[in-house]
């Protein structure tokens, strides 16, 4: 059907307390691609006076959460101790591993006269030998990570290697991640060393061998081959790749496992308050009912 593409993702849309989230993975199409297995968009949602983002306390298993933001900030708490602002261009990489609790919310400054949101959340599935990790959380500043310009092309690299460059962002398995801004008429060329990639548009319309495709797509592309991808407009993509899964995972709500019982066990622990508690946090999402 194309020719350098293996499969065309549209993310479904929900509203998450007033949030607007593009769930490209996990979907039929495509349940991961690398380490990868959920990515949302989200926003730009305007949040008035007195509003903003408040996702209490929640858990989290056998993975990594990456929150990369376009625009505006939210505060990350855990049950580490963190306190952590994120804003554009940074990383806040949390490794759940056996278990861990965070919050996310608008800090108060903002709060008070009404901010913007937008950007995207990814979870990276830990290898199995690092799925009973102890939980850990790192943050990385916009200015500590690589960014290569061009004429008409800018990639930052959030994680792994691009073009000789590489993040400081340390991971347990090969990963790609990158966030790229193309003028009309750039071209981000593909290099085929990683086995799986894929691409989301986050705004304008690109070429791909011939094929074009608008925004809100996360496009799959063939393995083991170099890809050109040209702007026919000024647009943003996130690349993510690296390491294929050592085998299947089980996605539950906020768990990830490779066995039902895991996430069982998982489930008891949330309920009995075995996840630890989140300073200055009050209230949390209870498990869903189904």
């Amino acid at each position: 059907m194309w020719q350098s593409v293996e499969a065309v993702v549209v993310p479904r849309t929900a509203d998450l307390g007033g949030l607007e989230v593009r769930r490209a993975m996990p979907s039929i199409r495509r349940r991961s691609v690398g380490p990868f297995i959920f990515m949302d968009g989200f926003g730009p949602t305007m949040f008035g006076p007195g509003d903003g983002l408040d996702i209490p306390p929640h858990p989290h298993i056998g993975l990594a959460t990456v929150t990369y933001l376009f625009d505006g900030e939210q505060v990350h708490r855990d049950s580490l101790g963190t306190v952590q602002t994120i804003r554009p261009g940074d990383v806040n990489w949390m490794t759940a591993g056996r278990g861990i609790a965070h919050s996310e919310r608008t800090p108060p400054a903002l709060r008070a006269g009404g901010s913007t949101l937008s950007g995207i959340q990814t979870w990276v599935a830990l290898p199995a030998a690092f799925e009973e990790v102890a939980p850990s959380f790192a943050h990385h500043p916009a200015d500590d990570l690589p960014l290569i310009e061009d004429t008409d092309l800018r990639v930052r690299v959030i994680v792994g290697a691009f073009e000789g460059q590489r993040s400081p962002v340390a991971t347990f398995s090969e990963t790609l991640y990158l966030d790229a801004a193309l003028d009309a008429g750039g071209v981000l060329a593909l290099p085929p060393e990683w086995e799986e990639r894929a691409l989301y548009v986050v705004s304008g319309r690109v070429e791909i061998s011939g094929d074009e495709f608008p925004a809100n797509r996360l496009l799959v592309l063939h393995p083991r081959e170099t890809v050109a991808v040209k702007a026919l407009e000024p647009a943003r993509l996130m690349v993510v790749g690296g390491e294929p899964l050592d085998g299947p995972r089980k996605v539950w709500w906020n768990f990830v496992a490779r066995s039902r019982e895991r996430i069982e066990q998982a489930k008891d622990d949330w309920r009995a308050g075995r996840f630890g508690t989140i300073p200055d946090e009050t209230g949390y999402l209870p498990l869903p009912e189904r």
